[in-house]
């Protein structure tokens, strides 16, 4: 991911005006680290299945990672998480005020969308690229969950419920946007479902890692607030620590089996990816697990 972290570091948005802060404030999230997930996941199907394709890729990779960015700023904000920190940083609203936070996440929104409309890519490819992140990043998705999450929060759900919260406010984007790579990467809409699906158990082990890391780790060592999950109808506070890690196995395995049956080179892509992940909850035995 080093290539697409000097690519970000060199097409950051630009919004110069007399404005005191608000191109400093529309970089700052952005350069202040992050897994890079989301386009790390889009990148590899694509260099795994068509590698000639990744330079046109690498601005729809920085669109996927502006609007999950967007998403971290706008979930921060005092009407919702109100966190402090957030990638080893102050959060915006805290850096700068809570009317500069909204914005630059609009902007960071908006953006995203205007970068894929751009990338050298066919007109099709980048219509299907739009509908995906457009329908999975809002009320198919992304936006849908957070507004149940929000709207629940000190309301105990079924574990159905909750499966589905997260499914929509964190899965859907993440297998949105394996889905993306094999949009450009050209391949069957059979494989895009089967990486989409395939999506959705990564992105629900993720959210049980990261409600295990919420209730384990300071938020030093997270590097963003922790310990904010308390009312929130998270997997610990419903299953407890045990329990959730006992589903993460359940996932892992269950992850592991859908690898095996991709090909070759995009099997090992997404395993060498995925690798921090499909243990992680395993090293919380000293927390708990």
């Amino acid at each position: 991911m080093r290539d697409f972290e000097a690519y970000l570091q060199s097409h950051l948005p630009e919004a110069p005006s007399f404005h005191p802060t608000f191109d400093t404030a529309l970089k700052t999230m952005l350069t202040a680290g992050g897994k890079r997930f989301r386009p790390g996941l889009l990148l590899t199907v694509v260099r795994s299945c068509a590698p000639l394709l990744v330079e046109g890729a690498y601005p729809v990779a920085l669109a996927v990672e502006m609007f999950h960015t967007y998403s971290l700023i706008h979930d921060d904000l005092p009407v919702m998480d109100n966190a402090d920190l957030r990638r080893g940083e102050p959060t915006l609203h805290k850096r700068f005020d809570e009317v500069t936070a909204v914005l630059v996440g609009d902007a960071l929104n908006t953006h995203a969308f205007y970068l894929i409309a751009t990338a050298p890519l066919r007109d099709d490819v980048k219509t299907a690229l739009v509908r995906e992140l457009a329908y999975n990043g809002g009320i198919g998705g992304m936006v849908l969950g957070q507004a149940i999450d929000c709207r629940f929060e000190g309301e105990r759900l079924t574990p159905e419920q909750v499966d589905f919260l997260h499914e929509y406010k964190t899965g859907r984007l993440i297998a949105v946007s394996l889905k993306m790579g094999g949009v450009i990467a050209g391949l069957s809409t059979e494989i895009q479902a089967e990486l989409y699906d395939f999506g959705l158990d990564v992105g629900l082990l993720f959210q049980i890692q990261d409600d295990i890391l919420d209730a384990t780790q300071s938020a030093e060592e997270a590097g963003k607030t922790t310990g904010v999950d308390g009312q929130k109808n998270s997997y610990v506070n419903l299953f407890g620590l045990q329990e959730s890690c006992r589903r993460a196995d359940g996932l892992v395995e269950k992850i592991e089996k859908r690898l095996a049956r991709f090909s070759p080179a995009l099997r090992e892509g997404l395993a060498r990816l995925l690798a921090p992940y499909l243990t992680r909850h395993r090293q919380t035995a000293k927390s708990g697990c």
